[in-house]
């Protein structure tokens, strides 16, 4: 299912299609113990538009969320690197494999949202 609706605040103004569930802000949404990512779609001609792609795992629910990438790609605030290295034989190919959510060793264009992944797997989740 997709799922979007974030504002310019970080505030949602969407709810799970399924399940109903809302969450009031990304960092409920990232704290809650019933999300958990498991990808990420890539998008080549703009990183912004691939999508991050979230389980909610609530009984009963169980549904995939997408979640436009660029939405959270202000939480990071490293490096970037200009170049694409796809298809080098130094690109491990992570982009292209949805559920990897490895970093990227290479300084590659794309290797910044590999460390916005790794930042969201380490958010803190709240106890249920």
């Amino acid at each position: 299912m997709f799922f979007s609706g974030w504002d310019n605040e970080g505030k949602m103004y969407r709810t799970c299609t399924v399940c109903g569930r809302e969450w009031d802000s990304r960092e409920q949404f990232l704290s809650d113990p019933q999300v958990k990512l498991i990808g990420y779609q890539v998008s080549f001609r703009d990183l912004s538009e691939g999508f991050f792609l979230f389980n909610h795992e609530a009984t009963g629910c169980n549904t995939t969320m997408a979640i436009d990438a660029g939405h959270f790609f202000d939480l990071y605030e490293g490096p970037m690197f200009e170049g694409r290295m796809r298809g080098t034989k130094e690109c491990p190919g992570y982009c292209l494999h949805k559920s990897e959510l490895a970093r990227c060793p290479i300084q590659c264009e794309c290797a910044f949202v590999r460390e916005v992944l790794q930042l969201i797997v380490a958010w803190p989740k709240k106890a249920e």
